[in-house]
């Protein structure tokens, strides 16, 4: 499981939350769900909802510890906090230069040191399309990423996407686009840059057909992920190349 505070709001509204209690929401359940990941009756209490007391819950998990992840997509205090309970730690990069986040991949190395404890895993999680060639990658996936962000953008008083920024996102930035080649030189740098041990490509992209999703899944798994193991190969480094995620 990965943990995360996400980039959408519109949820408050729905659980009847306020958005002023924003990060005193995360930490009472980060504190709570931390507790229950190790198994057994779970004593707690807290600000936002009702403590627990010895409370068992359904279903069990068998072999406590469930694996989890604490989800950050830039900020310190959550490098700091995903140190401090002990959790691995997921880059959520979705925009710009992957390599601009390797100061959160040393502070969480770091704090975890300085804290005693051992080194955990990090991995990311970027966005991508795999296609052929370079150019029916971005051609198949561009009028469909332009339509998932201008449709969150309307609600949020973005300015419409323009063609030259998809390109620079896929050129420098964190859109994994482009043939198999492409894209596994694009992780295999992401993985030596910020010395990861995980990578996941978010391969949804709002109306892409179905049809091209699973090719993208295909070539990313017969062909991407080979790739950049042998790339890696040479350097000792071998990643956990998840199967593509959809959101």
């Amino acid at each position: 499981m990965i943990l995360g505070r996400g980039s959408f709001t519109e949820s408050f509204p729905l659980f009847g939350y306020e958005l002023s209690q924003y990060e005193k929401l995360f930490t009472e359940k980060l504190d709570l769900f931390a507790k229950l990941i190790e198994g057994g009756p779970v004593t707690w209490e807290g600000n936002t909802r009702a403590g627990l007391t010895d409370q068992r819950v359904f279903p069990e998990i068998e072999n406590p510890p469930l694996k989890t992840s604490i989800g950050v997509g830039g900020s310190p205090e959550s490098v700091v906090r995903a140190a401090r309970y002990g959790l691995p730690m997921m880059l959520a990069i979705i925009g710009g230069d992957p390599v601009r986040f390797r100061p959160y991949a040393d502070l969480y190395r770091r704090t975890l040191e300085e804290m005693g404890r051992p080194q955990l895993p990090i991995g990311v999680h970027s966005p991508g399309y795999v296609a052929e060639t370079d150019e029916q990658a971005r051609e198949e996936l561009w009028p469909h990423y332009k339509v998932m962000l201008d449709r969150i953008g309307r609600d949020r008083g973005w300015p419409p996407l323009e063609r030259d920024r998809f390109d620079a996102e896929a050129d420098s930035g964190a859109l994994n686009v482009g043939s198999p080649e492409t894209v596994a030189k694009k992780i295999a740098r992401t993985i030596e840059a910020l010395g990861i041990s995980r990578f996941d490509l978010k391969y949804s992209a709002g109306t892409l057909p179905h049809e091209k999703l699973m090719r993208c899944i295909e070539l990313y798994a017969t062909e991407v992920v080979p790739m950049v193991r042998e790339m890696l190969a040479d350097a000792g480094a071998q990643p956990e190349l998840a199967s593509p995620s959809m959101e």
